[in-house]
């Protein structure tokens, strides 16, 4: 599939996304900030990228955290992941958050965070009075346990 990206001004001399090895199913996003940002422990930013996409209908792109980060340092993206939408045109930004004890320091051009490109449908609703029984049925959060029932292949 073919992705139009727009490098904006304030990141003309920044890298490019790219896919950092042939495997990766993420595109490195980096911080297109003037200088330097501090993030507090607690404290979130959006931080922009300095690029903008055209995505082709039924297409998104989902902004995830990097796992490097989040182990190393407690810093993760908010709503992850989060939707580009295919008529959006604006500056992606990211959602960063430091969950960490220290503060994090966001310096120009650094990779912090990576975009997956995805296919979706749009679903046809029906609204109905009842649904079909199943077997978890209504159960919600940790309804199906915490361990796995290796004998009969159940959790």
């Amino acid at each position: 599939m073919k992705l139009l990206v727009k490098r904006l001004e304030h990141a003309h001399d920044l890298a490019f996304p790219h896919y950092a090895t042939q495997g990766s199913a993420g595109l490195d996003l980096m911080a297109a900030i003037e200088g330097e940002l501090v993030l507090a422990p607690g404290k979130r930013a959006a931080v922009p990228t300095g690029i903008a996409i055209e995505l082709p209908q039924c297409f998104e792109a989902q902004v995830r955290p990097r796992s490097g980060l989040a182990l190393n340092h407690g810093v993760t993206c908010l709503n992850t992941p989060g939707t580009i939408d295919s008529d959006y045109r604006g500056e992606v930004k990211v959602i960063l958050i430091n969950h960490g004890e220290e503060p994090f320091r966001i310096a120009r051009g650094m990779k912090i965070a990576q975009m997956v490109i995805a296919a979706h449908e749009h679903a046809v609703l029906f609204e109905v009075d009842a649904l079909t029984e199943s077997e978890r049925g209504a159960g919600g959060f940790g309804s199906t346990g915490m361990t796995a029932d290796v004998a009969a292949g159940k959790s």
